[in-house]
């Protein structure tokens, strides 16, 4: 059985949860996120916590024990603190800047590159360079950042490009000179 996957997940006061079925509802100050767990996973209310427990004990269920217990633990902390990823632009004119939601990057292209963020998602640029992606859901967030680093992803060999803060480019050595 899951380890992970046995750890009840606490609600705080500020979050309401609803339970039908295999659907669980989460509603906080960050917004409201909605997820229907796969079949052969219940979801229990106990208090001030949420147990996450499979229906039988088949392999497929006892894998999906603990993922699911983190997708819910995921929506409440979501809909509490919310998630964000910070990206870096590093290059000579690369810069950023949010007009009305719409991010507006200029990397390196003949034209500005302009992303529009779906539901729930927020772009905050500060400094010309750094770009902060928040949102409630985790998953939504994580891909959002991916989408503004695939832009002009960092390449090794001047280290230009969109890339997360702490991610560290391995750097290449250039062509070697005539000797």
């Amino acid at each position: 059985m899951s380890r992970i996957g046995k750890q009840p997940v606490p609600i705080p006061a500020n979050v309401q949860v609803q339970l039908e079925g295999r659907t669980v509802q989460v509603k906080g100050p960050n917004g409201e996120l909605r997820r229907t767990l796969p079949e052969g996973i219940a979801v229990d209310r106990h208090e001030q916590t949420l147990v996450v427990t499979p229906t039988s004990t088949s392999r497929t269920n006892r894998m999906r024990h603990g993922l699911s217990r983190t997708l819910v633990a995921n929506m409440v902390e979501g809909v509490t603190r919310g998630y964000s990823k910070t990206l870096e632009m590093v290059g000579v004119g690369y810069r950023a800047q949010v007009r009305g939601t719409t991010l507006v990057l200029s990397a390196g292209y003949s034209h500005p590159v302009e992303l529009v963020p779906p539901q729930g998602i927020t772009y905050k640029v500060e400094s010309n360079t750094r770009i902060t992606v928040s949102g409630a859901e985790k998953e939504v967030v994580g891909n959002e950042a991916a989408k503004v680093r695939a832009v002009s992803p960092p390449e090794p060999y001047k280290g230009k490009g969109i890339k997360y803060v702490a991610e560290t480019i391995l750097r290449k050595a250039g062509k070697a000179g005539k000797k």
